[in-house]
C-alpha cells in the first residue's frame, strides 16, 4: 500500500494538474476545449471521458509495453485508444444520448488527441501499470479542469445558465442586463483559454520563458 501511495506516485499524479498541465503547459487537446465548452455539461463529460480513456490505455499500454514490437508500438496503440474509444462512445449513446449528440464527432476524435498518443509513448511504454494508470489520471484531470473553467464562463455570461439552470435572477434582465452572445463563439473559447494559460502561468514563474 505504502507504494501505491508513494510520493513518487503522488508526484505522478499532481503534476499534470498545474506545473505540467497538458493544455496551459504542453498546449495540447486546444480543438476539443474550444469545441465543446459552450456548455458546462458536455465539457464536464468530455473531460471524464478522456480521464477515463488516457487512464485505462495508459495501463493498458504498460501491462503489454514488453510484449509489443517496436515497429508497430504505434498501431497496437491506436487500436488499444480506438477500442476504448467506441466503449465510451457507445456508452454515452445509451446512456446520455442527449449529451452524446452534443459532442458529436468529438468523441471520436479522442482517438487522435495528443494528450493521449503524448503520455502513451512518453510514459506508459516506459514506466509500471500502477504509475503509468495514475499519471492517465493525472493528465486526464488536468485537460478536464481547465475544461470545465471555460465552458463555466462561457455558459454563464453567454447563456446566464450553469448546467441549463439559470442563475443570473431575472431581475437583472429587467435592470438591462443581457447575456453576451460572443461568449457562446469558439473565438471566445481560444480567447479564456489564452486568459486561462496567462493567469497559470503568471503564478507559477518557473514556467515563464527566461
Amino acid at each position: 500500500m505504502s507504494k501505491l501511495l508513494s510520493e513518487k506516485t503522488k508526484q505522478v499524479f499532481l503534476v499534470p494538474l498545474s506545473k505540467n498541465n497538458p493544455i496551459t503547459v504542453q498546449v495540447l487537446g486546444i480543438c476539443s476545449a474550444l469545441a465543446v465548452t459552450a456548455k458546462l455539461e458536455p465539457a464536464l463529460v468530455m473531460g471524464l471521458s478522456v480521464t477515463i480513456i488516457v487512464a485505462f490505455s495508459n495501463l493498458i499500454i504498460s501491462l503489454l509495453r514488453n510484449t509489443i514490437p517496436n515497429r508497430i508500438r504505434i498501431i497496437v496503440q491506436l487500436v488499444v485508444v480506438a477500442s476504448l474509444v467506441t466503449i465510451v462512445s457507445e456508452f454515452l449513446k445509451a446512456y446520455a444520448y442527449d449529451i452524446s449528440v452534443q459532442l458529436s464527432v468529438y468523441i471520436g476524435l479522442i482517438i487522435t488527441n495528443c494528450i493521449l498518443m503524448g503520455r502513451l509513448e512518453a510514459f506508459a511504454m516506459a514506466n509500471n501499470p500502477w504509475e503509468s494508470f495514475v499519471d492517465g489520471f493525472g493528465n486526464g484531470f488536468g485537460y478536464a479542469w481547465i475544461l470545465v473553467v471555460v465552458a463555466f464562463f462561457r455558459e454563464l455570461l453567454g447563456s446566464g445558465t450553469l448546467l441549463g439552470f439559470k442563475v443570473i435572477p431575472h431581475s437583472f434582465y429587467e435592470a438591462g442586463y443581457a447575456n453576451n452572445g460572443l461568449m457562446i463563439l469558439p473565438p471566445m473559447a481560444l480567447i479564456i483559454v489564452a486568459c486561462v494559460i496567462w493567469v497559470h502561468r503568471a503564478r507559477n514563474k518557473e514556467l515563464q520563458e527566461k
